[in-house]
């Protein structure tokens, strides 16, 4: 990392020559609609990731064990415990 002024032009003047000088290629470029695609299955698994805590919440304040839990799920009452018991206190 440049520390000094000097140290901080010289670079500033590579990291512009690089810039100038950059050719790109077919392969570098990223697909965008494979990119909003991704960036919208993420938004839309954290979304689903906040609906399932709120249910977990509320089971467990309904009374319903771990075991409950976990069979809905899909994991065992430990797993689902060791995931959620520190997110829905």
């Amino acid at each position: 990392m440049p520390r000094t002024v000097e140290e901080i032009l010289a670079h500033a003047d590579e990291m512009a020559e690089k810039f100038e000088n950059y050719d790109p290629q077919p392969g570098d470029e990223l697909d965008p609609e494979a990119v909003a695609l991704l960036r919208a299955a993420v938004a839309e698994r954290s979304e689903a990731e906040r609906h399932l805590l709120d249910a977990v919440r509320a089971a467990r304040a309904a009374g319903l064990s771990w075991s409950a839990i976990g069979t809905f799920v899909g994991t065992s009452g430990e797993a689902a415990r060791q995931r959620y018991a520190n997110k829905v206190a």
